[in-house]
């Protein structure tokens, strides 16, 4: 086994390769505290043919038992991977993939598992770092290493990789990846921070990725095999002479189009037109020409970015698209908004509801509960596409988490507003940012709810186009200039600051500079998004919609649950049965109450306040004879609350026998509360209750 190490706040940091899954390509098993990682790296010797894309798979995976855990459910062992596993694989293959140089078309898995896991909260960063490693001392063309680390944001202060602990205390978090010259891939979110921290943090993330990467490097140096050749495919450049003359201008014509589909379509044609015309030979060639026509519309579009500053709907660079936006239109839906952004439109719907209704999470750090979640759907016809309905795939659980991230902070605390929220989000049309459209119809569907939330939050997706030294940063980019360009860099936020962002590049990295300069000109694009979504609803609604659940919070003391609960639940189910609200308790006592109608609720907060009610010495009530004996009548005052009325304190005049003036099972018995004992025994009197009624009705 070989290994090299560093030093991480402390503690060793190795890596380690010749032990485990010595048939893969590279394998790399990374140690750090009590956490352990191995990573496994196996591509294909040949390519797969008829593709003009990488066919890249990274797969991050949790053993139940690195934690000392058996798997619930009925099978009691790891099922499909959850939504933590999910992130995390799109987290090690973002800045990963964009290192495989082009041409490079074998079939490449990653597999990063999980088997031990500490309070360290460092797994996913180790899942990067080892990753890399195993890609880097493998045959596989790979031109890295890429490092990765968390920076924690506490007030002004920055924390390395903070651990389970200190990350509770953060107000913002960020994970950045990077090579040694540039940083490849952001993402975070929290309260909010202004760009001019975001940017040192980034510095100091970068400092902090160079050792790691030094690390990997001297890895290499030890065990490192050589590389596998990659041959690019020669351009025919008499082929491209002649895709050139036939369709340059008509192309040139066809970027231009401001709708997407008619573009798409023209497009379409005009290559269609051109393999016809050359794909005459006893060979097929049209996947060549489509090549070469695909390389022509690309450097086109760029380009007339570049030179003329001019894209494809006619925009200029800083400009973003025309916005509008409804709210309220769902009668039955408890908050609803369509914000629309070019060809862009979000269906956001909010739904309310009780602690009952939160999502249940068993991982690794331990159990959980959420009760705040934003599901985002991606269906086909949103692009003008047929494709069969599948469950929620990577992109729709990175695009709704990066959503998610940027509304949680501007929610109000439980104690304030004790509701669980779900929004959702169905694009219905996309051509470009349908994430950050997510997060504004978002807002706007919580504002149109009633949550009192801190302050609307708009996104906005930023793109670069770069050759040479010339650059050109992009606002609110279109679906064609993602695909084209050479960044993906999305913003999110308030007027106050950013709370959440995600950057993906595609080239070799971004400099301070660009990002900088990409930063500023997100935030002049978040303002003006946020004035247009204040010209629909400038702030939450005054009152929750009507067929929202209305939630009352009560206090009662903590030994007074059991009899609120009552025997197997039978007190609480009755009370529910009797008024139809729905009753969630905690430890502590919190009781929260949940109606559409309040005067169930209230019904139920006037059951509860008797159950709980204590006697007061000198208080009169009506009382119920729950037994006769010799000496007096055991009285009911309040549920559950008995006393005792003794023979002498039944009238004035003397008793001969209780049943002479009471029956078992009487009620409106007026009694008063004489005296309660150090044991809590109550003793009631009905001749004072008797004698004060008299009095106060003489007055």
């Amino acid at each position: 086994m070989t290994n090299v190490e560093t030093d991480l706040k402390g503690k060793p940091l190795y890596l380690e390769t010749g032990l485990f899954a010595k048939q893969a390509d590279g394998s790399v098993v990374a140690r750090y505290g009590d956490t352990v990682v191995l990573a496994t790296a196996v591509a294909k010797k040949e390519a797969r043919e008829g593709i003009d894309f990488f066919p890249l798979t990274i797969d991050y995976q949790e053993k139940a038992y690195a934690a000392g855990k058996i798997p619930g459910g009925f099978f009691k062992r790891e099922g499909r991977p959850t939504e933590k596993e999910v992130l995390t694989s799109r987290l090690i293959d973002r800045p990963t993939r964009p290192l495989f140089p082009d041409g490079f078309y074998s079939e490449t898995q990653g597999i990063i598992s999980v088997l031990s896991f500490g309070n360290e909260n460092i797994s996913d960063i180790m899942g990067i770092i080892s990753m890399s490693a195993a890609l880097s001392i493998s045959d596989i063309p790979f031109d890295g290493p890429v490092g990765a680390v968390r920076i924690g944001i506490l007030k002004d202060s920055f924390v390395v990789n903070p651990d389970l602990q200190e990350i509770e205390e953060c107000d913002f978090t960020l994970v950045v990846a990077g090579t040694e010259e540039a940083v490849m891939m952001v993402e975070g979110g929290g309260l909010e921070i202004t760009e001019s921290m975001l940017l040192e943090a980034l510095n100091i993330a970068h400092e902090e990725i160079r050792k790691v990467v030094d690390l990997q490097k001297q890895l290499v140096a030890k065990v490192g095999r050589t590389k596998r050749t990659v041959t690019l495919p020669q351009l025919d450049e008499k082929l491209m002479g002649s895709v050139s003359d036939l369709a340059l201008d008509k192309i040139k014509e066809a970027i231009i189009i401001p709708d997407k589909l008619l573009r798409q379509d023209t497009l379409n044609n005009i290559r269609n037109d051109v393999v016809e015309k050359l794909n005459i030979g006893e060979d097929d060639i049209s996947k060549d020409i489509s090549f070469l026509f695909k390389k022509l519309e690309k450097d086109l579009v760029r380009n007339m970015i570049l030179e003329q500053g001019i894209r494809a709907d006619g925009r200029k660079p800083d400009e973003v698209r025309k916005i509008s936006g409804d709210i309220g239109f769902l009668p039955r839906a408890h908050g609803s908004a369509l914000f629309v952004r070019g060809e862009t439109q979000a269906l956001a719907v909010v739904t309310l509801g009780t602690s009952e209704d939160e999502q249940r999470i068993d991982a690794l750090e331990g159990e959980s509960k959420k009760a705040f979640m934003l599901h985002y759907n991606f269906p086909p016809f949103s692009v003008g596409e047929v494709k069969f309905l599948r469950s929620a795939g990577r992109r729709e659980i990175g695009h709704g988490m990066l959503a998610e991230r940027a509304l949680k902070e501007v929610l109000p605390q439980k104690d304030e507003f004790p509701y669980t929220i779900r929004i959702v989000s169905d694009i219905l049309e996309s051509n470009g940012s349908s994430s950050m459209a997510t997060v504004c119809g978002g807002a706007l569907a919580l504002m149109d709810a009633g949550v009192p939330i801190k302050a609307p939050v708009a996104g906005i997706a930023m793109g670069l186009i770069k050759e040479g030294e010339k650059t050109v940063v992009l606002t609110d980019i279109l679906g064609l200039e993602d695909h084209l360009g050479d960044m993906d860099f999305k913003v999110t936020g308030t007027e106050e600051g950013i709370t959440a962002f995600q950057m993906d590049v595609k080239i070799s990295g971004v400099t301070r500079e660009i990002m900088g300069n990409a930063l500023d000109e997100a935030k002049k694009g978040r303002l003006h998004i946020l004035g247009k979504m204040k010209g629909v609803l400038s702030a939450p609604r005054d009152s929750l919609a009507t067929h929202a659940p209305r939630i009352f919070t009560m206090k009662i003391k903590p030994e007074k649950i059991r009899e609120v609960i009552g025997t197997g639940g039978k007190v609480i189910r009755g009370i529910v049965e009797q008024t139809g609200v729905k009753i969630d308790i905690d430890d502590s006592g919190n009781i929260n109450i949940a109606s559409i109608d309040e005067e169930s609720a209230q019904k139920a907060i006037e059951i509860v306040e008797g159950i709980v009610a204590e006697a007061e010495l000198g208080k009169i009530y009506n009382g119920k004879v729950k037994r006769i004996v010799d000496f007096g009548a055991f009285v009911e005052i309040l549920p559950g609350t008995e006393g005792l009325l003794h023979i002498s304190q039944i009238a004035d005049q003397r008793t001969a026998k209780v049943t002479d003036v009471l029956k078992e099972g009487e009620e409106e018995v007026p009694v008063k509360v004489i005296e309660i004992d150090k044991m809590g025994r109550i003793r009631l009197s009905r001749k004072e209750a008797l004698k004060e009624q008299a009095g106060k009705a003489d007055e």
